[in-house]
């Protein structure tokens, strides 16, 4: 709502005692700091400060503004005039929305505003003022020190700093020229600063340019070489060849130190050619078995690599036979690529010419070179035949020299399988099954029950429930077949069993079902024969005894059985009660568990010929051990670099003098692992500025992931203390109980 104006003009007069009061407090202390930071720190500084001041000066206006509203000028105005009975609050309320007594109220409150003679400003904080105005004054003090001193011949501190730079020798052209290998056909490239990347074996060229020029320069190496700088004219000119990352650092003789930004280490670091990226585009997995009339193969493959494709092979193994009786033949076939557009290319940096080797354009972040490959095997051209097993793999290479990298592809593998009903017969050793698909009468249980259930009505409950013990015992005579393959004991001889209860064991399971065998033999009437390992196994034996009966079968399959059992004994359980409803939905649960079983993932291996280690003939049989060692027995020694390295970590908290020279050997010498050449700069950055509180904190946490683990020690047992010790020797003092 709009103010009465003269409740306005209140409002104004105090808003404005109270800006100039805050004015007059803060000014004099400002200005006087901008005064000795302009003699102290330079013009720049005192503008600076100036202008933070005037903008927090600003803000603290605002909020003065803001704090006398509506509610303060009630409190304010009822606390000087008592003729406004408390009631000041109506003036700043809509008349429409007051009551008639309210509205009775807001008019005399009006009339009487006329009379009231109110001044609402703050009064003037004269001690306050004082005490701004002395601070101020001694500020200028201050400043006036500081002029007077520095005419006397004392230079401020950001004046010596700067004739000390001024003195250093500065480095004031920097040109790095980059050139790439050959093999990368990549253009050279020219860098301003001393820090670069660049592909590995990169040429390297330095031109520096110094004032004041020295006598000699060189570039020294974090790993001890030195590589000096010729003169030309007014540059220095240097060359290497980078073979790995590397710190260096400028050293100049006939001149004085260069700057500490030109003095501290820098850092070019090699980009490693990668080695090319295959991916299987045809056929979609590893093992395909052959098709009825299949005369062809096809194949593809797609390549890719950072700078370029040399050459791609295609390596085809024929392996034919069985059992010891393989014979292989192998032969290469030289592909030819099709270019094809990169992710992250456009289509103009596809290479046109799919005859000679495909070469990235433009820089070291470019797109990557991708080309695809395309093969058909003729499969009566081989002599494929049943039984036998085609196995296909590319290698490619790429570009890089002397030795270029090479990538080689998963194997992909043709099968025709000796028995087109048993993708895994005649294969032993080479489809291993991690559980055997067969035992599918526990559908034929869950018909019967079903059946019996539908049949209720006719039955009494003698018939009723002789026919759903039938059914629990049938159950039971599968889940102690399936048992069996978790090593479990047998609750009974399954002579009883019909049948067709259950169906055949796999031939994956040939130790379970020799035991099974020799249990049959050992009923009645069947005589054993001396030295027979089954009917060893029926009369000694139990089925947790074979091996093959806990390591046939993997975890997950494990798992899911044992599921699959607890689900049958809940079914068995109520159909020998006469309950086939409440057993039924268990019956459900292990026949899909069962069905999880069957369809277990199979491990398919390609054949490949036997390679074993030429024997050595002179030492057969002589018992010479010379040149043996117990691998097994041999304990890896703690590098002994790590010691340097911990005692590094300890000085800079604290604990200890640092051995700087030491810690810079260990890192020279630890090779792989976490970032050196990062820690190396850390360490040279910390070890030259002693005082740096951030260096010493930032090698810390450099040097963290190279910090050897804590070993593992055995601890004694702590010493007993007193009480301890006297309760001991009670127990020991104490007669034995006759």
């Amino acid at each position: 709502m709009s103010l009465d104006p003269r409740i306005d003009r209140l409002r104004r007069a105090a808003v404005g005692r109270r800006c100039l009061v805050a004015c007059a407090l803060a000014l004099p202390p400002l200005v006087a700091c901008s005064v000795v930071f302009d003699r102290v720190c330079g013009a720049r500084a005192a503008t600076g400060l100036a202008a933070a001041a005037t903008v927090a000066l600003g803000v603290a206006l605002r909020r003065i503004a803001r704090g006398i509203d509506a509610r303060w000028l009630a409190r304010a105005i009822d606390a000087r005039a008592p003729a406004m009975e408390d009631s000041t609050e109506l003036l700043f309320r809509e008349p429409g929305a007051l009551a008639r007594i309210e509205s009775l109220q807001r008019d005399r409150l009006l009339q009487r505003l006329d009379r009231l003679d109110l001044d609402l400003r703050a009064p003037w904080p004269w001690r306050a003022l004082g005490a701004s105005i002395a601070l101020a004054a001694l500020l200028l003090a201050i400043a006036a020190l500081a002029s007077a001193s520095r005419r006397d011949g004392a230079p401020a501190p950001a004046t010596a700093a700067a004739s000390a730079r001024a003195d250093a020798t500065r480095v004031e052209a920097v040109e790095l020229v980059i050139a790439p290998p050959s093999y990368t056909r990549l253009p050279e490239r020219h860098e301003s600063s001393l820090d670069a990347k660049a592909p590995q074996d990169s040429s390297l060229r330095w031109r520096l340019r110094f004032a004041p020029q020295p006598t000699r320069v060189a570039l020294a190496l974090h790993d001890g070489r030195r590589v000096e700088l010729r003169r030309e004219g007014d540059d220095w000119r240097g060359e290497v060849t980078l073979a790995a990352s590397m710190l260096y650092r400028i050293v100049v003789d006939g001149a004085p130190a260069p700057a500490p930004a030109d003095d501290r280490l820098h850092r070019i670091d090699a980009i490693a050619d990668e080695a090319p990226e295959i991916r299987v585009l045809s056929p979609d997995k590893t093992l395909v078995l052959a098709e009825p009339q299949q005369k062809i193969w096809p194949l593809a493959f797609e390549a890719s690599d950072d700078y370029g494709i040399a050459r791609a092979v295609l390596v085809v193994t024929h392996a034919q036979g069985s059992g010891e009786n393989i014979a292989f033949k192998e032969q290469a076939v030289e592909l030819v690529g099709m270019p094809a557009e990169a992710a992250l290319a456009p289509p103009s940096a596809a290479q046109t010419a799919p005859s000679s080797p495909a070469m990235r354009k433009g820089g070291g972040a470019g797109p990557r070179v991708v080309l695809r490959y395309a093969h058909t095997l003729d499969l009566a051209a081989l002599g494929f035949s049943k039984g036998d097993d085609v196995v296909a793999k590319v290698t490619v290479t790429d570009n890089r020299a002397p030795e270029p990298n090479a990538t080689r592809s998963p194997s992909l593998i043709l099968r025709w399988p000796a028995d087109p009903s048993k993708d895994g017969a005649g294969l032993d050793g080479i489809v291993q099954k991690t559980m055997p698909a067969y035992f599918r009468s526990q559908r034929q249980i869950i018909i019967d029950t079903q059946a019996l259930l539908a049949e209720r009505a006719q039955l009494d409950d003698a018939k009723f429930l002789a026919r759903s013990d039938t059914i629990g015992v049938d159950q039971k005579l599968l889940r102690l077949r399936y048992g069996q393959f978790l090593g479990e004991e047998a609750e009974g001889h399954a002579e009883h069993a019909p049948e067709g209860a259950v169906g055949g064991a796999d031939t994956q399971a040939g130790a379970l079902a020799a035991a099974h065998e020799a249990r049959e033999q050992a009923r009645p009437g069947a005589a054993a024969r001396f030295g027979e390992a089954g009917d060893v196994v029926a009369d000694y034996g139990h089925v947790h005894d074979i091996a093959e009966a806990s390591t046939l079968i993997d975890p997950d399959t494990r798992a899911t059985l044992k599921a699959a059992l607890g689900e049958m004994w809940q079914a068995e359980l109520h159909l020998r009660q006469g309950a086939p409803a409440q057993a039924l939905p268990y019956e459900q649960r292990a026949l899909d568990y069962i069905k999880q079983v069957q369809q277990a993932t199979r491990i398919y291996l390609a054949r490949v010929g036997l390679e074993l280690p030429v024997p050595d003939e002179a030492r057969r049989l002589g018992g010479e051990r010379k040149d043996l060692a117990d691998r097994e027995g041999l304990l890896a020694p703690a590098p002994a670099g790590d010691a340097a390295l911990v005692a590094l970590w300890q000085a800079l908290d604290g604990r200890g003098e640092a051995d700087w020279d030491a810690a810079q050997r260990a890192l020279a010498a630890h090779g792989d692992g976490p970032d050196v050449l990062g820690v190396l700069a850390a360490l040279d950055r910390a070890h030259r500025e002693a005082d740096c509180l951030d260096c010493r904190r930032d090698l810390q946490a450099a040097l963290w992931p190279l910090l050897p683990g804590v070993p593992a020690a055995a601890t004694t047992r702590p010493a007993p203390d007193a009480a301890s010790r006297a309760y001991l020797d009670a127990l020991d003092a104490r007669e034995p109980v006759r």
